[in-house]
């Protein structure tokens, strides 16, 4: 590597995987490095993770991208963080940790959920926070630990994101970045603010002094710590920048500087967001929360049924097959989805296995029958991805015009054939940015900004970023889809009713 080359890390905490990425100042990848997240589940519908295990991963994700890219440590400039929104990270007096992390899909909080959608409370904070009311939000969470863990709820000190708590122990600053928090119902979006009007809708109101002040994607927002230095091979003393929510991070490194284009995330969750001037407030939307860009906000629908539905489905009936296959392992499996013509089978699958974008439906097969292998019933897993996203987007074209593209994001992402079959199920051309880890490299762009070495995040995005490849639609691929996906809707009305 060459001595005068100036280097960034980008760090991501997603659902499944810790990852950490090394990137030029051009945003090519030089190294990246993951280690998989455990996800515990002490009951059903909980979902937690242990914060002292997910800081130890993180930090050694980081220090073996740095060690794998072969990158002095004093060439590295900067850090910033990405990670999932929503759920809970709380921390004690002095940063103790106090109890498990709850993930963003727990849903052991439904009741109060159900309870304030029953008094209308969604109605009173709907202006504020442009969002609808869900279970893994920490608003219900933290009414759920009042409730349940009295003494822990007593306890918290401070409220934290996924990312925010990676940074704090990054840095020993306690930070909330505001794309991050304006996803959480726990803010006034509009005006980029805590409310304390929305605590108070709650029931909540003492969480008010236990809410971090808030920080720019851009801000520099702490440096390393020697404790740090040292677990991570990073530089000690060097700046760590905001960061981002990782539906803002994926936007910025697909490209998404205006509203003519839609970006899909298709990973754990299902996100499918446009960026506009001014924020869109509507009971059927999902969500509106502050973009990375700052004048500019972000709209989203989305639900934890996308590619993880098709991981279930490997784990459980491909096992024999990842171990024989080795490195060829998700070549074939897309191959053997090819193989079968889009009109050749009729099987429906409802991706709910991790939750549901219509009610309170689970997941499964119909239409089966003797005839069918492996090979359709991977194609219906496909299909009812790209189904759940497009009645996603079909949602989102209620309040705008249909996009010029589609920038597709997410495991799906490293699969032409699924990028094919998103196409011709949308009707759009589908783009697919360049780089495999997009949500460090999201991260990177800002902390290219915070440092000065760009002036604005679009001047970030336009020398970082690139499309690698472009899917058009096939029209008479997207008759049949839009058969089969009004036989898809069909099916969910009746088992609803």
């Amino acid at each position: 590597m060459s001595q005068n080359t100036t280097y960034f890390v980008g760090v991501d905490n997603g659902g499944t995987l810790s990852k950490a990425a090394v990137f030029d100042a051009q945003g090519r990848e030089i190294a990246v490095a993951s280690r998989r997240v455990n996800t515990l589940t002490p009951r059903a519908g909980w979902s937690e993770r242990d914060m002292e295990t997910l800081w130890q991963d993180t930090a050694a994700a980081i220090r073996d991208a740095v060690q794998q890219s072969g990158v002095a440590p004093e060439q590295i400039r900067a850090i910033a963080c990405t990670g999932h929104g929503n759920g809970l990270y709380p921390l004690g007096k002095n940063g103790k940790i106090i109890r498990n992390a709850i993930n963003s899909n727990d849903s052991r909080a439904q009741s109060h959920i159900d309870r304030w959608l029953k008094n209308k409370i969604d109605e009173k904070v709907l202006p504020l926070t442009a969002q609808s009311l869900w279970a893994a939000q920490p608003a219900p969470l933290l009414a759920w630990l009042r409730d349940n863990e009295p003494d822990v709820f007593r306890d918290i000190e401070t409220v934290l994101m996924a990312k925010d708590y990676i940074r704090y122990r990054l840095t020993g600053e306690l930070r909330a970045e505001i794309t991050d928090m304006s996803g959480t119902g726990l803010m006034n979006v509009v005006n980029r603010c805590y409310d304390n009007a929305v605590l108070e809708a709650y029931g909540i109101p003492e969480i008010a002094r236990r809410l971090p002040p808030l920080v720019e994607s851009t801000a520099i927002a702490g440096t390393i710590t020697p404790a740090a230095a040292n677990l991570t091979g990073l530089p000690a003393a060097i700046p760590v920048a905001g960061g981002m929510f990782d539906i803002d991070a994926c936007a910025l490194s697909s490209g998404i500087l205006d509203s003519r284009q839609f970006s899909i995330v298709a990973g754990t969750w299902g996100n499918n967001q446009y960026i506009a001037r001014e924020p869109l407030i509507d009971r059927d939307l999902f969500m509106t929360s502050c973009y990375a860009i700052p004048g500019w906000f972000l709209m989203l629908e989305g639900s934890p049924t996308s590619a993880g539905n098709l991981e279930w489905f490997l784990e459980t009936f491909f096992a024999k097959e990842r171990t024989d296959w080795g490195t060829q392992f998700y070549t074939r499996i897309s191959q053997m989805v090819a193989n079968v013509p889009p009109d050749a089978s009729q099987i429906i699958f409802l991706p709910f296995l991790n939750g549901c974008n219509c009610g309170k439906l689970k997941g499964g097969f119909f239409n089966l029958d003797a005839t069918h292998g492996q090979a359709a019933l991977l194609r219906a897993v496909f299909e009812g991805v790209a189904f759940a996203h497009y009645q996603h987007i079909e949602r989102l074209l209620k309040f705008r015009d249909f996009p010029d593209v589609i920038r597709l994001t997410g495991g799906a992402a490293r699969d032409p054939v699924w990028c094919q079959l998103f196409a011709d199920c949308i009707g759009a051309p589908v783009e697919v940015p360049a780089g495999s880890e997009l949500g460090a490299l999201g991260a990177a762009i800002v902390a290219t900004v915070a440092t000065g070495l760009h002036a604005d995040v679009k001047e970030a995005v336009n020398a970082m970023t690139a499309i690698e490849k472009r899917y058009e639609p096939n029209p008479a691929a997207t008759v049949i889809y839009r058969t089969k996906y009004a036989a898809y809707q069909t099916l969910i009305k009746k088992l609803k009713s």
